[in-house]
């Protein structure tokens, strides 16, 4: 199971909104094997807060540098989604929502980043993208079918789903 006492631990994600063939895309990358109560999920950007982090905005841009491997110049934070807490890792999840013209190169760390997805904003937010699946619920200690959205054959469950669930509501995207 998790460890369910103690302080939360503050971290902090990136949803990076960017231009690619004319069209909006978000950034999410598919987590590395190696371990870890995340390892193989879809997620955006991002970890734990250190100690000469200023604070959770620099958290989430140390990280998008750090997984990604992109520099963060020519990002714009707009501001923060609602904060999320994901039990299995006792982490308290500030998600921070951002737009840069493009991606631009990157050199994703491969001891966490297993590949990089670029969803159209427009697949991630039609409706049609909503689904069940089945995964293993470390909190339940169980597999269950859980909601999520399937963007590129990627079931993006959990947290996230939670965070892309907000985002579509701001954004009004009316597919």
């Amino acid at each position: 199971m998790f460890e369910s006492t103690g302080r939360p631990r503050e971290s902090a994600v990136l949803a990076l909104i960017y231009d690619r063939d004319d069209a909006p895309h978000i950034l999410l990358m598919l987590r590395s094997d190696g371990g870890g109560v995340h390892a193989g999920q879809v997620s955006f950007p991002g970890g734990r807060r250190e100690p000469g982090d200023p604070d959770l905005r620099s958290t989430a841009l140390r990280e998008y540098r750090e997984e990604i491997g992109a520099p963060t110049d020519g990002i714009e934070v707009l501001g923060a989604l609602s904060q999320v807490f994901i039990p299995p890792s006792r982490s308290l999840v500030t998600p921070f929502v951002a737009v840069r013209s493009t991606l631009g190169p990157t050199a994703p760390q491969v001891s966490e980043v297993r590949a990089l997805i670029e969803a159209p904003l427009t697949e991630l937010m039609a409706p049609e993208s909503l689904r069940m699946g089945e995964r293993y619920v470390q909190v339940l200690d169980r597999s269950t079918h859980v909601p999520g959205f399937e963007v590129q054959g990627h079931l993006v469950w959990g947290a996230t789903a939670m965070m892309i669930a907000e985002l579509r509501e701001l954004l009004h995207v009316r597919t």
